[in-house]
């Protein structure tokens, strides 16, 4: 099954556990994939997109995006 929603910057920051500015400055240095839909100049991702991306993203080391990482924060 798709997940066909758009998310906008806060969904991936919310998603991601980060700042909404950290999420637009991954898009400045071509960290993020290209958006899927551009309304009102706005950029919007489906979910599929941003999941896929996070699974892909260094240090992921294979996690789902649904799981806590292997050491605590600090």
């Amino acid at each position: 099954m798709t997940d066909r929603r758009l998310w906008s910057y806060k969904e991936i920051a919310a998603h991601i556990k980060v700042q909404p500015d950290t999420v637009r400055s991954y898009r400045k240095h071509g960290l993020l994939p290209p958006p899927d839909h551009v309304e009102g100049g706005k950029p919007f991702w489906y979910a599929d997109t941003v999941r896929a991306w996070v699974a892909s993203r260094p240090g992921n080391r294979g996690r789902r995006d649904d799981e806590a990482p292997d050491h605590p924060a600090s």
